[in-house]
This record gives structure tokens, C-alpha cells and sequence, in this order.
């Protein structure tokens, strides 16, 4: 069923907000993947805070056109899976991810602002660690320090009574 004009221009405009607030996009071929598997990969995405849909490549051209993701337009053919997401590591990681597991799931290329990404490279963004996951581990670091102090006082402290 096609769209009427209102709905194409609601559609343009619900993209083009996910676009101004996105830090990465992911496109890829989903030719071939099951119901089941396209719902499971729809719910990896929605808990990751990743906006995930299949769109006509014509209005998310237009949603794109003039910001800095513009260098996708020529890699939107075929029939399409958008991953958009503001963490710029989440949308990679999902898609990548259930990529792994789906032979017919083809990422096709991806986006940070004013930078393409081909296959290898939202691989290896994929790869990298999200926000939360660098924050847990910079909360961590950081709660070692006073850990290793209290350690340190309370050896000496038992070498003391000791003595």
C-alpha cells in the first residue's frame, strides 16, 4: 500500500528528527530474514534506545539531504533496514551483532556525522565500547582508588597492633 502525500511528509519529518539527534546510522539489506528473526532483531534494537524501521529509500534520502549524514544517499538501494541511534556505537553493535547470526542480513554502509563508514568500518565501530559500557568501566577505575587506600590503611594498621 503506498502512502499519500500527508504521510510521506510525516514520514520525511520522523526521520529527518531521528537524523538531527543521531550520532550514527546503519543501513542494510534484510532480503530473506524471517518474521520471527526481524521481530527479535526490532526488540535488541527498541532496548538498546536503537530507532529501527524499514523506509522507502526516496523519503529517507530526503530526511538526509543537507545534514551531515547526506554521504549515505548514494548506498540507499535495495530493499532497506535503517538503524538509527544518538549513541553512535549502539546501532553498529546491534546490527552487527545479529548480522553474525543471519547470513541473508547484509550491512551495506553506515554513517557518523560527516564521515561514511563502508562494512569494515561499522565493523570495527561495532566493535568499540558504547557510552554506558565506558562509563561503567571509568566508574570502576574510579572506585578502585579509594578501595586500595582503605586496603593500604588497614595493613598498616593491623602491622601496627601486630607489632
Amino acid at each position: 500500500m503506498s502512502l499519500n502525500l500527508t504521510e510521506k511528509k510525516e514520514v520525511v519529518a520522523e526521520v529527518g528528527a531521528q537524523v538531527a539527534n543521531a550520532q550514527a546510522i546503519v543501513l542494510a539489506e534484510y532480503r530473506g530474514i524471517g518474521v520471527a528473526n526481524m521481530t527479535k532483531l526490532r526488540a535488541d534494537a527498541r532496548n538498546a534506545g536503537v530507532y529501527l524501521r524499514v523506509l522507502k529509500n526516496t523519503l529517507v534520502r530526503r530526511a538526509v539531504e543537507g545534514t551531515p549524514f547526506a554521504a549515505l544517499a548514494d548506498d540507499m538501494v535495495g530493499p532497506l533496514v535503517y538503524g538509527i541511534s544518538a549513541d553512535p556505537v549502539a546501532a553498529a553493535k546491534i546490527m552487527n551483532n545479529f548480522a553474525k547470526s543471519n547470513d541473508v542480513f547484509v550491512i551495506k554502509a553506515g554513517a557518523m556525522p560527516n564521515e561514511r563508514l563502508d562494512v569494515a568500518g561499522v565493523q570495527a565501530l561495532a566493535s568499540t565500547l558504547s557510552r554506558e559500557e565506558l562509563l561503567s568501566k571509568f566508574a570502576g577505575t574510579l572506585n578502585e582508588v579509594p578501595t586500595k587506600f582503605a586496603r593500604a590503611i588497614a595493613a598498616i594498621r593491623d602491622a601496627k597492633e601486630a607489632a
